[in-house]
Order: C-alpha cells, then sequence, then structure tokens
C-alpha cells in the first residue's frame, strides 16, 4: 500500500535538513525512540491532523536525546462518495499512528539499502557527543512515544 493509500503525507517541509544541535553530556545509548507529537489545535469536528515527528536517543541515565525533529505526516479523512457531507471521521488508533511514525521515521530513499536510517542517525548521536556507530543501533530497542497531546486526542483501542 502507498503512503497515499494509507491517508497519510509528509507534512510540508518535513524533509528539510536538521539543525545544528549542542553537544550533551557523554553517556551510553541503550535505545532509540520516536516522538510523535500533534502539531497545532484543532476543533472536535476537524478532518485533518497534522503531526510532528522527532527521533531520539536513549542514555542509560533515562536522558532522551534528540537527534531531529524535521519528520511529520498529516491524517485526512476520507470521502464516502455519498451525497452531502460524505466524509468519513478520522479514527486513528494508538497502533495505526505508531505504523505512520514508523512510516515517516524510514529513509527518504531506498537506494540506502538499509531498512532504518541508521547511520544518519549514528552520525547526528556523534555530533551530539554520544559515542555510537550505525551497528550498535541495529540492536537496539525502539520505542514510539506519544505526546499528552497525541494521547488526549487518539481513539481509544
Amino acid at each position: 500500500m502507498s503512503s497515499e493509500e494509507a491517508g497519510w503525507r509528509p507534512y510540508p517541509g518535513a524533509y528539510r535538513a536538521p539543525r545544528d544541535l549542542p553537544r550533551v553530556e557523554p553517556g551510553r545509548v541503550v535505545g532509540l525512540g520516536a516522538t510523535c507529537d500533534l502539531r497545532g489545535e484543532y476543533p472536535d469536528d476537524a478532518c485533518t491532523r497534522s503531526f510532528l515527528v522527532s527521533e531520539f536517543a536513549m542514555l542509560e541515565d533515562g536522558r532522551r536525546v534528540l537527534l531531529h525533529a524535521d519528520r511529520g505526516f498529516t491524517v485526512t479523512a476520507r470521502s464516502t462518495g455519498a451525497p452531502g457531507d460524505g466524509t468519513i471521521p478520522l479514527h486513528e488508533t494508538r497502533d495505526s499512528l505508531t505504523q505512520q511514525v514508523l512510516i515517516v521515521v524510514l529513509p527518504d530513499d531506498e537506494e540506502s539499502g538499509e531498512e532504518h536510517p541508521w547511520s544518519w542517525l549514528a552520525e547526528l548521536a556523534q555530533a551530539r557527543g554520544l559515542e555510537v556507530t550505525a551497528d550498535d543501533l541495529r540492536g537496539l530497542p525502539y520505542e514510539v512515544v506519544f505526546t499528552d497531546a497525541v494521547s488526549r486526542w487518539l481513539t481509544p483501542d
């Protein structure tokens, strides 16, 4: 299924280059993750929601070190084709939104050969002062975290 068929599209400007982030105190990287945040305020009956996605490295001491915050996507209700409004209301679950987050953090180009941009994430972590390689990152757990705003909006599973 293509990304358009799945009901999402990249947030405008989501693929810009990451900004320089300051170095952090060194620590051992024990996990990776993505944070999904709701972009903006929406009325309850809005048929579109936009989300911002960032990725982080989890350190052994519990710190989360931001690696980038330059991804995102939008979900839109689908039309039923029926006369009148004919729009199916947005209905996302924690699982469906998690899958969309995992899709948006995949490499932009299919030529990289990586199922996840491990090399790029390692470079971002190294730029923040963390000693980690792409091979190190491949074996770490990966979690998707929703902000409170997203958690309140999500339809219960």
